[in-house]
């Protein structure tokens, strides 16, 4: 297996996508390191392995970069070296632009944007040293598109998309490689768990994503990817189909997006 043996830090852990690349990889033999700021969920999750011994729990928030290098050479210390590191951590949004809070506006950006940036940044110096490891982002198929209730997300994932292409091109003679993944619709709590114009908690999951692909087929599109070395990966339903179609034909789509149905409320 490609992931055997190496070390893996993903952020999010705690559910999700996160927590479902932390079962698909614990059994695929790799050392893990499970970090979100909710420490009881990532101690379930690590439970639930098959080889709970083999991983590591490191608490992070990704608001708070100051305490980034606190947690990586605690990981360093604990494994010696960190092979892939998979920004996954992350909040989504239903507010309406010209309603949003900057405070909010602000929040979102500081933990989907300067956040993975920040942690990449002081995981970069032992990934150098060693002239390998890869660099997995977690975006969004926003990180191509726009779409209403969504300014502030699509505008942190587009941004992520800017920053982590230009880093892959400055990264590769030192052999790190950087590889966007843009899901779609899946079945998790992202939406219940996204911000709403005063940066409160939105509190229920959308139909897009009761309907939405399973964890599990995104875990493997994800893997899949990363083992044949991918740049990027989109992975979901027809919403996939959203950005060859902002690319090619930017004029139907933007007719097709003023039709979506969307609620912040």
């Amino acid at each position: 297996m490609p992931f055997t043996d190496q070390v893996i830090w993903i952020t999010g852990a705690s559910s999700g996508i996160g927590e479902g690349l932390v079962h698909a990889l614990d059994l695929a033999g790799a050392r893990l390191v499970l970090s979100s700021r909710n420490v009881s969920a990532l101690e379930r999750v690590r439970a639930a392995c098959t080889r709970p011994e083999a991983h590591r729990v490191v608490p992070l928030d990704l608001a708070r970069a100051a305490t980034f290098p606190a947690a990586v050479q605690q990981v360093l210390s604990h494994f010696g070296r960190i092979d892939i590191l998979v920004n996954n951590g992350g909040i989504s949004q239903r507010a309406l632009a010209v309603e949003a809070t900057k405070a909010s506006e602000r929040a979102l950006m500081e933990v989907d944007y300067f956040g993975p940036v920040a942690l990449t940044k002081a995981v970069l110096p032992a990934m150098r040293a060693r002239q390998a490891g890869r660099v997995v982002v977690i975006s969004s198929v926003m990180g191509y598109v726009g779409t209403p209730g969504r300014s502030s997300y699509a505008a942190a994932k587009h941004a992520l998309h800017g920053y982590f292409d230009s880093l892959r091109a400055e990264l590769w003679r030192e052999k790190i490689k950087v590889t966007l993944v843009c899901p779609g619709y899946v079945q998790t709590a992202v939406s219940a768990n996204a911000i709403n114009a005063n940066g409160e908690k939105y509190g229920r999951t959308d139909l897009t994503h009761q309907r939405g692909i399973p964890v599990e087929r995104c875990v493997r599109a994800i893997l899949r990817g990363i083992a044949r070395d991918r740049e990027e990966i989109a992975v979901g339903g027809f919403e996939v189909l959203g950005i060859y179609l902002k690319r090619f034909l930017p004029w139907l789509y933007s007719r097709v997006v003023r039709r979506m149905k969307f609620s912040t409320r």
